[in-house]
């Protein structure tokens, strides 16, 4: 199979989750990011949440010999099966929520804190990505987008962005909205086979929901 750059295309084979994929998008994840912060300012965090859809939901379960609860709640056991698989994360891991800062992406350190639910019979993740160092938004421009850089994972924010911690901060969800270059892009990806990898860089950004962040 040709590389897929970002790392999630090593969870999707690692986790189980490689199914034949006819065309991109293939993997369809809702969820949303929460701000973690110190004080009414500075971010400290990033609270990441995957929810997949139920069809990938039965294929990861089955996978691992899990049968999806009639009461719609994991055992521990299976919990904690599910959480080590994923907690093996690769080392060109990208994440799915793109930091800027004034224009400027901001790195984040490795994904911690993973917890494994199931939520109306959908796989939930959710995972922290620490800043090296907390930085104070003050009338910065901030930004994050939520997205896989070869877009085989199609993300949609689905979540209300939320502030973990004080907070003098307000956030906003700016939906994805077709243009003429999505467009384009989104024709280039439909005539790609199942192993090829879109020849645009950072494809997925072309397609992403946004949160925009303000402190004044």
């Amino acid at each position: 199979m040709r590389h897929l750059s970002g790392g999630i295309l090593s969870i999707l084979i690692a986790t189980g989750l490689s199914h034949a994929a006819l065309a991109h998008p293939h993997v369809f994840v809702d969820g949303g990011v929460d701000f973690v912060m110190a004080d009414d300012r500075t971010l400290t965090a990033l609270s990441v949440t995957w929810l997949y859809d139920e069809f990938e939901t039965l294929y990861d379960l089955s996978s691992r010999g899990i049968d999806l609860p009639a009461d719609g709640t994991l055992s521990d056991a299976d919990r904690e099966v599910i959480r080590a698989a994923y907690s093996v994360w690769p080392e060109d891991f990208d994440g799915s929520a793109h930091l800027t800062i004034d224009s400027e992406r901001i790195a984040l350190d490795w994904p911690s804190d993973l917890a494994v639910d199931l939520i109306d019979g959908r796989l939930q993740l959710v995972f922290r990505r620490n800043l090296p160092v907390p930085i104070d938004l003050t009338g910065k421009t901030v930004e994050t987008a939520f997205y896989e850089r070869t877009y085989f994972f199609a993300f949609r924010i689905t979540d209300v962005a939320s502030f973990i911690g004080p907070s003098a901060c307000d956030a906003r969800v700016i939906p994805y909205a077709p243009d003429a270059q999505s467009a384009a892009a989104q024709d280039s990806l439909a005539m790609l086979g199942r192993e090829e990898t879109p020849a645009i860089a950072d494809v997925g950004r072309l397609f992403a929901d946004r949160i925009a962040v303000t402190c004044e």
